[in-house]
């Protein structure tokens, strides 16, 4: 089982639940913090003096910190601290259930879990901790067909940059231009419109106003 273990959540800690929850599993360590900079300050610290957590649990939003943060969200404090250490195990616990955003999250912050804020979240973070320790990754069982879908259609980086830049209002022309300005290819005029024209029909959109609305829904944008 893992020695030290820091929950990063904007609860109270003689509320939070995750706390109970390590503590019923008798972890001997466990360190908590509020806000992402603190919990961010306390992992370099564990580096220095050789006394390294083993996994970090966190959640995905923080709010009511009237301080000004360097990180504001758990997957920005989860690239930050695998950025020194990428053997840390890693679990998000969150309320995030939009299917493309919780895939995107497990995938880019290659998550060891993600454990979903619903009625099971506490017996769910039991079992990702247990399962995880032996490298097996856990998703709740809500949540498990977001990842499970291999004909789904892939999102990728080239269209949340078109979707974006569709949400601020470019038309397909200016769109061209802000690709060719990052260097991003294919740039031209008629690959941004046969794209947007392919995420149309993915999402079943009409129009390009629906499509942002729709994307926003799952969390794309």
């Amino acid at each position: 089982m893992f020695q030290k273990v820091l929950i990063a959540e904007d609860a109270d800690l003689a509320s939070s639940g995750v706390r109970k929850a390590l503590e019923e599993l008798e972890i001997p360590k466990i360190e908590y913090s509020q806000y992402c900079d603190e919990a961010f300050i306390k992992f370099k610290n564990a580096i220095r003096i050789e006394e390294p957590f083993d996994l970090l649990i966190s959640d995905l939003s923080f709010v009511g910190n009237p301080n000004t943060q360097r990180l504001h969200s758990g997957d920005e404090l989860v690239k930050e601290v695998k950025s020194l250490d990428p053997t840390l195990k890693t679990i998000l616990f969150s309320i995030e259930d939009r299917p493309f955003k919780v895939k995107q999250l497990c995938n880019d912050l290659a998550l060891n879990g993600y454990v979903w804020k619903s009625n099971d979240a506490l017996k769910d973070l039991k079992k990702a901790i247990s399962l995880i320790k032996d490298d097996n990754f856990f998703i709740s069982p809500q949540l498990a067909h977001v990842l499970r879908s291999k004909e789904s259609f892939e999102i990728t980086s080239f269209d949340i940059f078109l979707l974006q830049h569709l949400a601020e209002g470019l038309e397909q022309k200016e769109i061209s231009e802000e690709l060719k300005k990052k260097g991003i290819k294919p740039s031209s005029t008629s690959s941004v419109e046969k794209r947007l024209k392919l995420l149309k029909e993915n999402f079943n959109a009409s129009n390009p106003t629906q499509l942002v609305a729709i994307t926003k829904d799952f969390g794309l944008i």
